[in-house]
């Protein structure tokens, strides 16, 4: 299993072109955002536990392999989508303001991708999809994660 440090040193492999960076630091929070509410959305059910809240479970779980601190930064950044859709669900329906945020910002990643000149990590795995919203705030934070 890769290290924290392992999944970072290459994901920024194809985050290096500053514009892309810049991209990546407006678009993976709100492609996180968008894809929590669409989770919370699911309507079904298996027992007590939703569909959505039990994916969002098991993607919890994989940031807990990483440690503590992925787990916790991740947690907060899953509160503040809570409350940010709740705040949404207040206002509006939010199936279509999310869909739309969704396509928005992926075509902004996409774009930064092709300034960067290189394909998106998650083309390679996957998991480079939970990577992204850990990378952001390390880079936000200048590193010190």
């Amino acid at each position: 299993m890769k290290t924290l440090e392992q999944w970072f040193a290459e994901y920024g492999e194809s985050h290096q072109h500053p514009t892309n960076q810049w991209i990546h630091k407006v678009c993976v929070p709100l492609i996180f955002f968008s894809i929590v509410g669409l989770l919370i959305l699911i309507p079904y059910s298996l027992g007590p536990l939703r569909v959505g809240e039990i994916l969002i479970a098991i993607a919890l779980g994989w940031y807990f392999t990483l440690g503590p601190k992925p787990f916790v930064v991740m947690l907060a950044q899953l509160a503040i989508c809570y409350v940010l859709f709740y705040a949404l669900r207040q206002v509006t329906d939010p199936l279509l303001p999310l869909i739309i945020i969704f396509v928005l910002a992926w075509l902004g990643q996409f774009y930064g991708h092709k300034v960067e000149g290189k394909k998106p990590s998650f083309f390679k795995d996957l998991q480079y999809l939970l990577v992204g919203p850990l990378w952001v705030v390390k880079f936000l934070f200048k590193g010190r994660f």
